[in-house]
């Protein structure tokens, strides 16, 4: 594992590592798929049982966790921009 310097800045994570990627969007029958889809490009040995989905207190809304095996700052950022850039996804953390 090594420190991954980006630029001059440093991040945070030694890679790889375990990282948790939330989305969250309105409830419908197929945003988890979407979701999975999106970071399974970007990491394709994400397993189904590592991604959990929770609904809003009023079932509007859901969020969805998947965890994967992180390898890059640039990994992420590639993922992460990929969810805010899909018309269902409201917000990506």
């Amino acid at each position: 594992m090594s420190k991954e310097i980006v630029g001059n800045e440093e991040t945070l994570f030694e890679f790889p590592c375990q990282y948790g990627i939330k989305a969250m969007g309105k409830l419908s029958d197929d945003f988890d798929i979407t979701v999975i889809e999106i970071v399974k490009r970007h990491a394709p040995d994400t397993h189904n049982h590592t991604v959990k989905s929770k609904q809003s207190k009023d079932g509007n809304y859901v969020s969805i966790t998947v965890t994967i095996e992180a390898q890059s700052k640039k990994q992420l950022d590639a993922i992460y921009q990929d969810l805010v850039d899909h018309p269902h996804v409201l917000y990506a953390l």
